[in-house]
């Protein structure tokens, strides 16, 4: 087999234009007029308004080429096409090739008789997707489901990532271009077309069933050689016969090493290796798989409380640590496996074992799973359907999505962080589907037509060891239509910011597995600086508002952070107060499900990223800046986690240990009271053995004797769990709103060390109870290992702070502030 890249250097032009620009492949339209310096950046202020052209007209891609001679003696020659964004028409030295409409589909064409030995010219020609192409299979007009064809076209119905057209956390920038590579491939006799391995798990050993599917060109003796290695090292090797299109083969791994989610074991991971070989053992062509052995499922059983609903891996249940994923650029062809590393990393470094895809955005870059196969990150992998009707009346669309399906299964099924297809992203809500078709909603028939028969059929078919899901939520026991039943099945709750609800609203919710639920901060300053001019800081002016695309946003977040906090005292602050609240709010939810394992078995927070820089639910901003909630997620998201409840009517709190831990820990539950001015009023710990993979009850602290003359706005209860001599857990319990709490200033005094990496040491010690203590570098980025924590009456921390570029101690010194609550103020 022989390939000949065609990434790099193309150009584009607008149709009718005569100026053509130079263009990057993979990329998009934008990208390219950006780096021409054509158009601003579609980020800053709102630039975004004026670019709107960009996405209503056709452009023209043309790649100029030498193909060597050699090239053309091959039996086949393909374009092979892995991702043309979205409305395509190629043609190959005038010669037409076809066309495409999808752009989540890898498309190949037939390119042997219009190639030529020499220059070559390639001309992709891409189509507007925002005016309303004619119908192929126009309806009677007064068919209801005539209307949906036209509500509007591209968010619906066209095979386009739908958060293109904006979302309420994105921009509306519709792309198109040529975004993931492109290539041609020669070959001869024939070659690989699909490497499926299956596993079978026994005591000691785990037996790979490596299936091989071949296209002939012509009639010959083929052999397929399958290796398995582990780190450069051969571990078993064989050879078998590949007759009428196909061959298998079983290969015994003797004591595996399996792999296992963050958290509870290594990830290992194994190379499968398959060589097409004709008859003189020559090799014609080679796929490669990067394989963990693992088994990895969800169980639903019979229980006292409905209907369980949780992963299990190598037999071992886990509860479920992590965030909604969307995509980390409007622009995806700018990101790079450093781009996907960072985040993942981030996902990784507070405890998340976890993270859903998202079925309004994009399957994502094979990086992107690579990266979660070594990290030990599972991956919930929607399909890519969201809050929209479909058209499954349309055979030619069913046709359309079921060989997309197809094609990123195929991609997909061999990683092992691969744990559950699902087939959408809210579609069973009752404003998109009903008992008929009408004006607003398709039918279920209509719906199962595509998430009960079409894509469960084809993951069956082609990885039937992962588990199919019809969509997010999903209510999979009595009335389907109720989406957040908490008995059954996963929920997407969001009674807290679109209800309004408050915070405590949480711990009335006994959910199985909660998919999704979430609330909003603002990006740092910084961020903000990077969008904005000084005349736009202030929450309510208009590019602060076109930043923030929730229609309920700006005013939600106020709404609860006076609820919660006093009124912040200026624009800085209420950037970092609203962080505070955002990671307050999810914790509510997270501490509240940990306490309740194996009642509930799950929690993503909605979001981990952005796309753009933007108020919005997530903890990383698009920059890479961990917000607070990202912090505080360490903290409840560790393996043992420590919490209480407090009942102010009956003057207690209710502690709690969750954990993670695969065995039974013995461990030492302290508390202190004091008072908001550091005065200690108790203090007692107690012996605790804590369960493995629930959580344990740990009794009540009452707030009675000398503490019950204080009242409720007066006390903080200060938790901390060790075990081994060892702190691993620590958490504060606030019984009254902060702001109703007479919290005095606090006095901090900070030592600075520089350590031999570039890093620092920072000592941070408080006179006084300081509640969310951060640390920031006014001028330069940073990582800190911890940040927007609490600090008792004379406690310490010792924080390292990695800057992300070399600064002396004295630089860094200038730089450093610590601030807390109170500071907001």
């Amino acid at each position: 087999m022989e390939q000949l890249e065609l990434n790099g250097t193309w150009s584009v032009r607008m149709r009718g234009g005569k100026d053509a620009l130079p263009a990057r492949v993979p990329g998009c339209v934008h990208l390219d007029l950006l780096a021409a310096g054509r158009i601003p950046d579609p980020f800053f202020r709102d630039n975004e308004n004026d670019l709107q052209w960009i996405g209503e007209v056709d452009w023209i891609y043309t790649r100029e080429f030498n193909a060597p001679a050699a090239l053309l003696d091959h039996d086949r020659v393909l374009l092979v096409c892995e991702g043309l964004d979205t409305l395509a028409t190629l043609e190959l030295n005038g010669v037409r090739l076809g066309e495409t409409n999808n752009m989540f589909r890898t498309y190949e064409f037939d390119v042997k008789d219009a190639l030529r030995p020499g220059a070559n010219t390639l001309r992709i020609a891409f189509a507007s997707t925002i005016p309303t192409p004619p119908d192929p299979n126009p309806l009677p007009a007064d068919d209801p489901r005539a209307r949906h064809r036209f509500k509007p076209f591209a968010r619906r119905h066209l095979r386009k990532e739908p958060c293109n057209y904006g979302w309420d956390w994105g921009p509306t920038l519709v792309t198109c271009g040529v975004w993931r590579p492109i290539r041609l491939v020669a070959f001869d006799v024939a070659r690989l077309t699909d490497v499926a391995i299956r596993q079978r798990h026994a005591s000691k050993s785990v037996r790979l069933e490596i299936s091989v599917a071949i296209e002939p060109v012509r009639a010959a003796a083929l052999k397929a050689r399958v290796t398995l290695s582990r780190d450069g090292r051969e571990l078993a090797r064989k050879i078998t016969d590949v007759r009428r299109g196909a061959g298998a083969v079983s290969l015994i791994v003797r004591q595996p090493e399996l792999w296992w989610p963050n958290g509870m074991g290594d990830q290992p991971l194994y190379d499968v290796a398959v060589e097409l070989l004709d008859a003189g053992g020559s090799v014609l062509d080679t796929q490669r798989k990067r394989i963990g052995l693992r088994t990895l499922n969800v169980r639903r059983r019979k229980d006292r409380w409905g209907e369980s609903f949780e992963f299990v891996v190598n037999r071992v249940p886990f509860f479920a640590k992590g965030a909604d994923w969307i995509p980390a650029d409007v622009f995806a062809p700018r990101l790079t496996r450093d781009d996907y590393a960072r985040l993942l990393g981030d996902a990784a470094a507070v405890h998340m074992n976890m993270l859903r895809v998202w079925g309004g955005g994009i399957y994502e870059d094979d990086a992107f799973y690579a990266i979660c196969d070594e990290l030990g990150l599972c991956v919930w992998q929607d399909m890519m359907f969201s809050c929209a009707t479909y058209p499954t009346f349309d055979e030619g669309w069913m046709a359309n999505v079921e060989a997309e399906a197809r094609d990123n299964i195929r991609r997909l099924r061999h990683h092992p962080a691969i744990a559950l297809w699902c087939g959408n992203n809210e579609v069973e809500f009752s404003v998109f589907v009903g008992d008929q078709w009408t004006e607003d909603r398709m039918s279920w028939e209509s719906y199962g037509r595509l998430f009960d028969e079409l894509l469960p059929r084809v993951a069956k078919e082609l990885a039937p060891d992962i588990d199919y899901w019809p969509g997010s939520p999903h209510t999979p026991v009595g009335n389907r239509a109720k989406t957040e039943d908490p008995h059954s099945g996963d929920a997407h709750l969001w009674d807290v910011w679109h209800g309004r609800q408050p915070f405590e609203w949480y711990h009335g919710a006994f959910h199985r597995f909660v998919s999704e639920f979430g609330f909003q901060s603002f990006p740092e300053p910084k961020t903000v600086r990077g969008y904005t001019l000084p005349a736009d800081r202030n929450l309510v002016s208009r590019i602060m508002e076109h930043h923030q695309r929730s229609y309920i946003g700006n005013t939600a977040i106020m709404q609860y952070l006076l609820d919660w906090f006093r009124l912040p005292g200026d624009f800085d602050s209420q950037l970092w107060l609203s962080q505070i609240l955002q990671g307050l709010g999810i914790r509510f939810g997270v501490e509240h499900w940990r306490r309740n394992m194996p009642r509930c078995m799950g929690a993503l927070y909605w979001q981990l990223n952005d796309c753009w820089p933007v108020a919005s639910w997530a903890s990383i901003d698009y920059h890479g800046r961990w917000k607070a909630l990202h912090y505080m997620a360490r903290r409840f998201f560790a393996p043992l986690l420590v919490s209480g409840v407090p009942d102010v009517q009956r003057r207690k709190v209710d502690l709690h240990v969750a954990s993670d831990r695969g065995e039974a820990v013995d461990g030492r539950l302290r508390w202190r009271v004091t008072t908001v001015g550091g005065r200690t009023l108790e203090e007692a710990e107690r012996a605790i053995r804590i369960a493995p993979r629930k959580s344990t009850p740990c009794g009540a602290l009452a707030l009675a004797g000398p503490l019950a003359q204080h009242p409720a706005r007066d006390l903080i209860v200060w938790l901390a769990l060790d075990v081994d001599g060892a702190v691993v857990s620590e958490n504060t319990v606030l019984l009254a709103r902060p702001k109703h709490m007479d919290l005095e200033r606090p006095a901090f005094q900070t030592r600075v060390r520089p350590l031999k990496d570039g890093t620092f040491s920072v000592r941070v010690k408080s006179d006084k109870p300081a509640l969310w203590v951060w640390l920031e570098l006014r001028r330069d980025d940073a990582r800190f290992s911890d940040n927007f924590f609490d600090l008792p009456a004379g406690g310490a921390r010792e924080i390292v702070i990695r800057p992300a570029r070399k600064l002396s101690r004295e630089a860094l010194e200038r730089q450093l502030s610590i601030r807390s609550l109170v500071d907001t103020y």
